[in-house]
């Protein structure tokens, strides 16, 4: 990746010196379906009209292609070879307007990143897309790669005839020899530009809006997939979706929709969940379903289709002055498409999925060496592309819904028209927003911005509270704390409750906890009283943050933590007992609570959990917990305790329920015995049945993993299932699956697939990496970790940076979770110093788990036995 590196310094220069008029882009791209070598470029024109502030300067534009074929600069023809070193085209003696026109050619992707070409196994039909964010435009079409230079885009492509193609705009006219032009855009920024290609199957729709001015507004929609899946694609699902967030947006920013029309394309080998090209907003097409799901799934997919919507004005309606501010879209459109779920559509527990599983992403985080503020220091693209991160979207998310609670809901909102009508198609950074939402809140939000926005670190909430004689309430306070390395104490509006048994003061009903009390208080500094929850009866639990208002850690006394070890399945709110859950992973982690003893509350509890998306969640955990913070003596039997629980709940689970069908993959996650593995066998040779469970492709190759692994899939077991599923997901599984097979010489082959051979594309890697690193094979897999820190630095200057960053986080050596790999990570470190500091920022984080993971042991390791 030498050279390809924007610096933010050289931005703001180029930024300074000019203003882009509008772009003009050809891209001819028959050459997709030309047989073997053909297939490698496609040919790029691109006409750049733009102005310089000062006459006579010099600046570069980016392209990063093969090769380049012709340059003019106002009409003078350029050298190529002078002025193009592969990465950048070289601008002198500039004038105040000026036209640039560059031939190339540019190469097709199989990284995801640029225009990525897909070639279905299962037809041999060919797919395009493309992918940028946040530079990787410039592999498609010369330009000047940063989000502050925007620009009108006037796309043309051509085709094979018969095939779809779509871009921002609408097209406009007939695609005669398969021409496609479509309508200038809006100003936007090269990121967002997009274009999509192939013999796509698109179902179309449309989005009717009348306003209260008498104006009103129409939307073509569309939807698409490959062909292989349109039998399973539920596009009227996706449009009601889709509708149903148009409305929600249009009730509250007062700013209709500006692109035209809104293209949802589900494309293949996607390397993100979606992106928010403005009206061709792409999707990984992981999310048109093969077989049954749990509805968690379904939520999921409504969330990121809002999300993305979400962007249409936080994001590409107002962009961000340079990557540092990449929160005032990312943190924004998490938000909102949390809260769009909930308001507009069938999934009213939303909030519940945020609390559970999107801020545990940015708890994680914000405890990592590489944590940084919400708005961040972004020296370079490098540094952008790491920052899509936990802190980005979910706590941003998690600090403006707290600002929701702190300055209203109203002031909020008005605050985000304001923000859309005063900068509609600019840039803008922090103290814009700030700006219009101190007018419409009447607060004063300096100090509000540098404790949540401007400073790192995740704070933790602990109750305090003592009785008198009577068993009453005589002060509670709550205890706020810092980590070291990041001391800040913030301002919390926290709610608090006090839970008791029903029966404790109703008389009778089942066995329940129930909150009986609620106080919300502002919490600053190191403790803070509630003074209006003083002279109540004792309480059985009390948990802090109840309703999840802010953003920390919740902690527990140790009354509290000894009820939920003894009752948490009979907590009846399920915001509350998912905040509990949280609470308890959170201490798991921290080294607070042993690793057995929340897999004993997990085994106990579990099957009481009625909120799908927590159980998922409670599956995941326990597999980290199983594969990294268990004692290492006892890890084999207390996976096969938690095995034997899973069983049980698989048999007990309502057929055909999601519940099952999570139970089940759960089960085949874990179970590593001789019993369980002989029924995943008979459950796919159809000798094994469980009631109501489909065994169905998904579930099969779900199953065929872990036989593989334990060698009881062989190559030829595994290719009859491919002939069952010859798709492209048919191909992801069967990589995945011959590569966790317990052979040296299959580890040895993954390796070099994956290290030494940039022959795979991103998805085959993908699969790759995860069938390699299988938790069981330690002993297998223990030559690889110098191996790994050998390779690294290479990797990363070699190839792209999606590609690099999968390979040094999938394959560091977290499954030896012993000493020697902490010491070979420090080594690496050491003596690396001059490294890149992106990858050196990937190996901390990977270090910084590992160490963690062994601070968990460590706390099993001298744990007693359970009470």
């Amino acid at each position: 990746m030498p050279g390809e590196n924007l610096s933010r310094d050289e931005a703001r220069e180029r930024g300074r010196l000019l203003s882009v008029d509008a772009y003009d882009v050809a891209l001819d791209v028959r050459s997709a379906v030309a047989p073997g070598p053909d297939a490698a470029t496609f040919r790029s024109r691109t006409t750049i009209r733009f102005r310089c502030a000062e006459p006579g300067a010099s600046t570069f534009a980016d392209l990063l292609a093969p090769q380049v074929t012709a340059v003019t600069l106002n009409g003078r023809e350029l050298d190529p070879s002078a002025v193009f070193d592969g990465t950048r085209i070289m601008l002198d003696g500039l004038a105040a307007e000026n036209t640039l026109t560059v031939d190339a050619q540019c190469a097709y992707s199989r990284t995801g990143e640029g225009l990525h070409r897909f070639v279905d196994p299962e037809d041999g039909e060919v797919y395009l897309y493309t992918q940028y964010e946040p530079a990787d435009a410039r592999r498609v079409f010369a330009n000047f790669e940063q989000p502050d230079l925007k620009a009108p885009f006037t796309f043309e492509v051509t085709a094979p005839e018969g095939w779809v193609v779509l871009s921002n705009g609408a097209q406009e006219g007939s695609a005669e020899g398969g021409r496609h032009r479509f309508a200038t855009t809006q100003p936007i920024a090269t990121y967002i530009t997009a274009v999509v290609a192939g013999p796509y199957h698109y179902v179309s729709d449309s989005y009717r809006r009348a306003f209260q001015d008498g104006t009103e507004l129409e939307i073509p929609l569309g939807a698409l997939c490959r062909k292989g899946l349109a039998k399973h694609f539920d596009a009227d699902d996706v449009f009601t979706v889709t509708k149903q967030g148009l409305d929600f947006f249009h009730d509250h920013f007062d700013f209709p929709y500006p692109f035209g029309k809104y293209d949802t394309a589900f494309v293949p080998e996607y390397n993100l969940g979606a992106m928010e090209n403005p009206g061709c907003v792409t999707f990984r097409e992981e999310f048109i379903f093969r077989g049954k799901v749990t509805e968690a799934s379904f939520e999921r997919r409504a969330n990121v289709i809002l999300h993305e919507m979400a962007h249409m004005w936080f994001g590409d309606l107002v962009t961000m002055q340079w990557w540092d501010d990449l929160w005032l879209k990312e943190s924004y459109a998490d938000f909102m498409g949390s809260f769009a779920l909930v308001e507009a559509t069938r999934f009213r527990d939303g909030w519940i999925t945020f609390a559970n599983r999107r801020k545990a992403w940015a708890y994680r985080a914000d405890q990592l060496p590489s944590t940084h503020p919400v708005t961040a220091d972004i020296r370079d693209l490098e540094d952008a592309k790491l920052n899509f991160d936990g802190i980005t979207y979910a706590k941003g998310a998690s600090v403006l819904k707290q600002l929701v609670a702190y300055v209203g809901q109203d002031a909020f909102l008005e605050g985000a028209r304001r923000y859309f009508k005063r900068h509609a198609y600019g840039n803008t950074r922090l103290a814009d927003l700030l700006a219009v939402l101190e007018e419409t809140s009447g607060r004063d939000l300096a100090a509000w911005s540098h404790a949540w926005l401007e400073t790192a670190g995740v704070n933790s909430l602990t109750p305090q509270a003592t009785y008198d004689a009577n068993g009453r309430i005589t002060e509670l306070s709550i205890l706020q704390e810092a980590a070291p390395e990041q001391p800040e104490l913030r301002p919390h509006r926290v709610a608090v409750g006090l839970y008791r048994s029903r029966t404790a003061f109703s008389g009778g009903g089942a066995p329940a906890l129930v909150r009986y009390a609620r106080a919300e208080v502002d919490v600053t500094g190191p403790r803070t009283a509630v003074p209006e929850l003083a002279g109540l009866e004792r309480p059985e639990l009390i948990l802090v943050n109840d309703e999840d208002l802010t953003y920390c850690k919740v902690r527990f006394d140790e009354g509290s933590l000894a009820t939920l070890r003894a009752r948490l399945g009979e907590l009846t709110d399920p915001m509350a007992r998912a905040l509990c859950w949280a609470a308890l992973w959170g201490l798991t982690r921290d080294g607070l609570m042993p690793a057995r003893d929340y897999l004993d509350l997990v085994r106990r509890f579990g099957g009481q959990e009625t909120d799908i998306g927590v159980l998922q969640s409670l599956h995941g955990q326990v597999q980290t917990a199983l594969e990294h913070y268990a004692a290492p003596d006892r890890r084999e039997s207390a996976a096969h305790e938690q095995a034997e629980g899973a069983l049980h709940e698989l048999r007990l689970a309502e057929p055909g329920s999601g519940h099952q069908l999570s139970w089940a993959r759960h089960f085949a996650a874990i179970g590593t015995t001789p019993a369980a593995l002989q029924l995943l066998k008979g459950l796919l040779d159809g000798t094994a049945k469980i009631d109501g469970l489909e065994v169905d492709q998904e579930l099969r190759w779900t199953f065929l993993e872990p036989l593989a692994a334990h060698g009881l899939a062989d190559e030829a077991a595994i290719a009859a299932e491919l002939a069952r599923d010859d798709t492209a997901s048919g191909k992801r599984y069967q990589v995945r699956c011959l590569a966790a097979r317990p052979s040296a010489e299959v580890k040895a082959r993954a390796w070099a697939d994956v290290v030494e051979s940039d022959a795979l594309s991103n998805a085959l890697v993908e699969a790759t990496i995860a069938g390699f690193a299988q938790p069981g094979q330690r002993e297998l897999l223990a030559p690889y970790a110098p191996r790994y820190f050998a390779a690294i630095e290479r990797i990363w200057q070699e190839r792209s940076i999606e590609i690099a960053m999968s390979v040094v986080r999938g394959l560091f050596p977290s499954w030896l979770v012993e000493r020697s790999t902490l010491d070979a990570a420090d080594a690496w470190l050491a003596e690396h110093a001059q490294a890149a500091p992106a990858l050196r920022r990937l190996v901390l984080e990977e270090r910084d788990d590992l160490a963690r993971a062994l601070r968990a042991q460590a706390c099993d390791e001298t744990a007693g036995p359970r009470p």
